[in-house]
């Protein structure tokens, strides 16, 4: 990704602009942030040899530029209302409102996700990556300032679960298949935010963990759609096993890594009496399972078929460090488990 000192210098600029964003002491500090990233992240998606991904930086821009100008909107009626422009912490319903919808729309949470699954499909593996996990860390940060248990919550996050479940069902490639599950874990993290700060950081280090090793497997031996991933051959069986595995757990099945982050969210909404929204997350979450499930039962199937017809299948070495992310993937939940138990 860094073969030149431009897309180095844009992606200094763009951790730059979440980093203010994030330790703005204002709203208008944090706005400002916010397009000190957009305006970076837009040039490293760009690329003349694809027109796709043009496309998809064009529909990233209009879409972050509609968020970036709500917002700045909803910050200076604030300001006008309250005198008081250095306060992130905003006392009217209706303004607070106004300034999540715009965080939500600026991350991709449903229901303002229509724009997410369709820059997925433009993008490279890498830069999707990069819009999975840290162009989320600025709007979540900037959202927990003002975000306590209400109807438009509940109706969020529930929202955000049902249409990442949904959505991945009828799909075939899979960058928007991640890009769904991303919305379905952006319900999650949103839960995660209202009950501590801490849980919602480790929930997110571990989204990023498995997404990156993900995506560093597809990277690796250049998947795009399902019908690639069927017909992989010509890896070993380790490869491929670590390959699912990594899906399931991405999807948060019991044994695997995935599960732990959920495991506390569930635990915690418990505790804190959100027993209707927290089974509903559950319920919908299944149907993500399912169907990640669907995708790797050919695949664990100790009789599934192999091409004869061509032998001489192009041979790719999946990278030591991609490989043991996998297995910590699959081991991670007992290394969690047997340290918490020691201390």
């Amino acid at each position: 990704m860094f073969n030149n000192s431009t897309k180095l210098l844009f992606t200094l600029t763009l951790m730059t602009g979440s980093l203010i964003a994030v330790s703005a002491n204002s709203w208008f500090g944090a706005w400002i942030g916010l397009e000190i990233n957009l305006l970076s992240f837009i040039p490293l998606m760009t690329n003349s040899r694809n027109l796709l991904s043009t496309e998809a930086s064009l529909k990233y821009f209009l879409t972050q530029a509609l968020a970036s100008a709500t917002l700045l909107m909803a910050v200076i009626l604030s300001a006008l209302i309250f005198s008081s422009p250095d306060s992130l912490l905003i006392k009217n319903n209706f303004l607070t409102t106004i300034i999540s919808s715009t965080l939500m729309l600026k991350m991709g949470a449903a229901p303002f996700h229509f724009w997410f699954p369709g820059v997925m499909e433009g993008l490279n593996w890498l830069n999707g990556l990069m819009l999975m996990t840290w162009q989320k860390i600025a709007p979540l940060m900037l959202l927990s300032y003002n975000l306590y248990m209400n109807t438009f919550t509940a109706t969020i996050i529930i929202i955000s679960i049902l249409i990442g479940s949904l959505g991945g069902f009828n799909q075939t490639s899979l960058r928007k298949i991640l890009a769904y599950s991303s919305i379905n874990h952006l319900g999650w993290m949103i839960a995660a935010l209202l009950l501590s700060e801490g849980l919602w950081v480790f929930y997110f280090c571990i989204y990023s963990f498995l997404t990156s090793a993900m995506v560093l497997m597809f990277n690796n031996f250049k998947l795009f759609h399902l019908n690639q991933i069927f017909a992989l051959n010509y890896i070993s069986p380790v490869h491929k096993f670590a390959l699912f595995i990594t899906l399931l757990s991405l999807g948060g099945l019991p044994p695997f890594l995935g599960f732990l982050p959920k495991w506390l969210v569930i635990q915690n909404m418990v505790q804190s009496g959100y027993l209707v929204v927290i089974t509903s997350m559950v319920i919908l979450t299944l149907i993500t399972l399912f169907y990640y499930v669907r995708t790797s039962f050919g695949a664990f199937m100790l009789t599934y078929a192999e091409s004869v017809w061509n032998p001489q299948q192009p041979h790719h070495n999946i990278h030591s460090p991609t490989l043991l992310l996998s297995i910590a993937s699959t081991l991670g939940l007992f290394i969690c488990t047997l340290v918490f138990n020691i201390f």
